[in-house]
């Protein structure tokens, strides 16, 4: 077994995007003065959410590409997995601050998720396959 060290490179990139989230909300905090919540603001909220999102779905597919990638998985397979997930993580912020029925949220917010999803999926499906006793 080794270390997962493709998956640890693109965790630690989005560690720093993970960072750059969090200091957005507390940006937004301390320039609209609010302490909990959202004080009814779109844009903490947007914030937030894309905060939250991150934090909601990044965890276990890395964990799950890690497993993979120490149980022998080809690198190629982990490079397209972790490179997606990181596009996606990318994109969905980028269509939290702009309106519903915009193009660039369609193509950022939903796309970023969609592929959030599909990683999630395969890397699921793929641990399945792999790890059945």
């Amino acid at each position: 077994m080794h270390a997962p060290a493709i998956t640890g490179f693109y965790l630690a990139i989005l560690a720093l995007l993970y960072l750059v989230l969090g200091l957005q909300v507390s940006r937004l905090r301390l320039g609209h003065r609010v302490v909990f919540g959202d004080g009814d603001n779109i844009e903490l909220r947007s914030a937030i959410r894309a905060h939250g999102n991150f934090a909601e779905y990044v965890p276990i597919i890395a964990l799950l590409v890690a497993m993979l990638e120490t149980s022998g998985v080809p690198a190629v397979r982990v490079h397209l997995l972790m490179g997606g997930l990181l596009a996606a993580r990318l994109l969905h912020p980028l269509g939290m601050y702009v309106g519903p029925r915009s193009m660039q949220f369609q193509i950022c917010r939903v796309g970023g998720i969609l592929l959030t999803l599909l990683i999630l999926l395969v890397a699921a499906l793929m641990a399945l396959t792999r790890f059945w006793p």
